[in-house]
């Protein structure tokens, strides 16, 4: 399951989003200025920051979960492909 956490006015945040529309990857959009239990997770990984995007995959045969700050859409394929 791939989670991007994003915000309503981040442009890398559409620009993937719909990288990830185009290329059919599922994937749910959480906005972190609605939820504050996702703005903490986002600042947990980033240094205390609110970077998004934030992308989250958690693979579903329960393997090691992958965190990345604002990843291009081919760095998105290669680790749902790992």
């Amino acid at each position: 399951m791939l989670t991007m956490y994003s915000t309503p006015w981040c442009g890398y945040c559409k620009r993937l989003k719909s990288q990830l529309d185009r290329e059919g990857i599922e994937h749910e959009v959480v906005d972190i200025e609605q939820d504050p239990a996702a703005a903490e997770f986002v600042m947990s990984v980033n240094g205390g920051n609110q970077t998004v995007p934030t992308v989250l995959i958690v693979p579903p045969n329960g393997g090691e979960q992958i965190v990345m700050t604002n990843p291009s859409i081919v760095q998105v394929k290669q680790a749902l492909a790992a």
